[in-house]
This record gives C-alpha cells, structure tokens and sequence, in this order.
C-alpha cells in the first residue's frame, strides 16, 4: 500500500510540475470555466470536437497540485476518445473519487486514471480532483454556466 501511496504522490507532482495539454486553444468549439469554492481553484477547458470525437483538449487555470494534476491526466486521458467515451469515464471518475464505486468496479473502468484514487482518502481534496472532470462534463454539454464541485 505504501508503494501505491508514493506512485499517487509521484504522479501528482511531476503533473503538477509538468502539466500537459495546458495552453489555450484557439480553436476549440466548446469551452467551459470551472470554480471550486472551497480552495480557490478555477480551470478553464478548451475542446475541439470533431464526428462526436474529441480531437484536442487543454486546459488554463490555477489551483492546488490535485487540481494541475488531474486536469492535466484528464486531457491525456480524453484526447482521441469519443464523447459518450468521455462521459462514461466522467462518471467512473466521479465514483471513484468519492468512494461511490461498488467493490471497485468504478476504479478498475477508469484505467491508468486510477492513480487518482487515493484522493478519497482525503474528502476534502476531492473536490480538487474532480473540478476539471465537472468542467470538461460541462463544455462537453454546451452549458454556459460555470461548472463548480458544488
């Protein structure tokens, strides 16, 4: 279990250092801004869809290293991949980040993202690592309100 712990913290921190797709997208066709009250962090996604695929994905914003780091897994994760793929896996994340997930199932759906999973341990940062997923699931749809972990 230590080895998972240091895994997760490795992970979060070379993201956090080294995020990537993190830039503005000049030709996204759907944006969406995200907020968590609770610590300050805001993220702005920028998606390109094309034929119901996601062909580019990035992301700006400030925030804590869980924020950086699981916007910056998210859009490694979803570039490429279709949008109902894209929601399944919004929805696998969100279970596996509260703990909602029955005997793991949500966790073993989520592939490499699972290194997120020790986010549960602390309730109070899953809102960090959830923000960017709420916000992508957001421009995904078109809404024009601000995503929060509210």
């Amino acid at each position: 279990m230590a080895e998972l712990d240091d895994l997760y913290q490795e992970v979060i921190l070379d993201h956090n250092r080294s995020p990537r797709n993190f830039r503005a997208m000049a030709h996204a066709n759907r944006q969406a801004e995200g907020y968590n009250p609770l610590c300050g962090d805001q993220v702005t996604v920028f998606v390109q869809v094309e034929d119901g695929v996601i062909r580019d994905i990035s992301f700006q914003g400030s925030g804590c290293a869980i924020s950086k780091a699981s916007a910056s897994l998210m859009t490694a994760e979803l570039k490429g991949k279709p949008e109902s793929a894209a929601q399944a896996l919004f929805e696998n994340v969100h279970k596996m980040l509260t703990g909602d997930a029955a005997d793991g199932d949500a966790s073993e759906k989520v592939g490499k993202l699972q290194i997120l999973s020790g986010v549960c341990k602390f309730p109070a940062r899953v809102k960090c690592a959830s923000l960017a997923w709420h916000t992508v699931n957001a421009a995904l749809k078109g809404e024009a309100l601000p995503a929060t972990t509210e």
